[in-house]
């Protein structure tokens, strides 16, 4: 029923004009009830000359003329018709009052993710309707973030998914055209072949590892982010990167196991993107009610406009096919900090490199 919010509107507005026409008329007929002679009796008028009644004696009174009886059938009849002036005026300020969600339902309508770009830029004063606008127009600008989002992942997966297939099309043509291919030819490309599957097998988790820490909930493990700094530190450096390591105690609470990659991206990206002799600096601590991660590296300089990209799915700020990153280790910090409802901040050092901090809530009770 299309019509229903407004017929509900327009019988509200009609109950309470009825309701105060019947109220009205019952403070009518109570105060006409305490006027003397009340509900068709009136006072006779005595007799005149030596038959008066004497000062102060009860007066007598008797039935009213039919004339000056109240006639309460009049104000039923105007109660009736207020009634039906009343449903009128509320079907059209029910219109009315609803014209406005009319409007933003039909442009809703005709918003899809071909023109998502719209808005629906209600005017007038800034009531609860205008805000209810505002608050659809920030969701649709967040949505058409997001879809263009998704379409720039979906050409740059197909993209790194597609130049892997073509290296390996090659290393399988290679020795079938040549006639004189022997059997160490043969290897040498299955080497090859092997070394290209495995980076596409890297690719694949880093996407489903991407994927599945969008969607998860942190957890209510409990764990020190200096433990698990110092366990993937073991085991990871560059000869020409000096490593400075101060590890508080900070305590966290969710997925181990995604932090564990949070923390290791961090550390990869930030030994991976140094230069000789350079310098990466993690720190874990309690700052406040948060307990805080914060890496930090010398490096090539970055500008401060590309920092927010670097975090987007595929962008490195210089781009490499066979340098065995995918350019997802930063989007998926990102997307694991979110799920775990920590702040994540990054900054360009002016002389190279880049400041990454974590703040995530300590646990209560902590």
């Amino acid at each position: 029923m299309p019509y229903r919010l407004r017929l509900r509107l327009t019988l509200l507005h009609c109950l309470m004009a009825v309701a105060s026409g019947t109220l009205l008329l019952l403070v009518m007929y109570g105060l006409a009830r305490q006027l003397p002679g009340h509900l068709g009796y009136a006072a006779r008028p005595g007799p005149i000359g030596p038959f008066a009644p004497e000062p102060g004696a009860p007066v007598r009174v008797g039935p009213r003329a039919a004339g000056d009886r109240i006639d309460l059938a009049l104000p039923t009849f105007a109660l009736l018709i207020v009634g039906v002036v009343s449903l009128a005026l509320g079907w059209l300020v029910a219109g009315r009052t609803l014209r406005p969600v009319r409007t933003m339902t039909e442009r809703l309508r005709r918003i899809s993710d071909h023109n998502v770009h719209e808005r629906l830029s209600l005017t007038g004063p800034q009531d609860e309707l205008k805000n209810l606008a505002d608050t659809v127009d920030g969701l649709l600008g967040r949505l058409e973030a997001a879809l263009d989002a998704h379409k720039r992942f979906v050409a740059n997966a197909a993209h790194e998914l597609r130049t892997p297939l073509t290296v390996e099309h090659a290393l399988l043509e290679e020795p079938l055209i040549d006639p004189d291919a022997d059997a160490a030819a043969f290897r040498a490309n299955f080497e090859r072949l092997l070394a290209v599957n495995e980076q596409r097998t890297r690719l694949l988790e880093s996407l489903l590892t991407l994927a599945g820490s969008a969607e998860v909930r942190a957890g209510d493990e409990p764990f020190d982010l200096a433990s698990v700094a110092a366990r993937t530190l073991e085991g990871r450096g560059r000869e020409d990167v000096e490593i400075d390591a101060v590890l508080d105690p900070a305590p966290v609470a969710g997925d181990p196991a995604l932090i564990d990659r949070l923390v290791a991206n961090l550390c990869d990206n930030a030994l991976h993107y140094n230069v000789p002799r350079g310098r990466v600096e993690i720190r874990t601590g309690r700052s406040g009610g948060t307990s805080v991660l914060r890496i930090a590296n010398t490096g090539p300089v970055v500008p401060p406009e590309k920092v927010d990209e670097l975090f987007e799915p595929f962008q490195r700020l210089h781009r490499t096919a066979d340098d065995g990153h995918q350019g997802l280790g930063l989007s998926i910090v990102r997307a694991i900090a979110t799920a775990h409802g920590a702040a994540l901040t990054a900054r360009a050092r002016p002389h190279g490199g880049l400041t990454v901090q974590i703040a995530f809530t300590t646990p209560q009770g902590e």
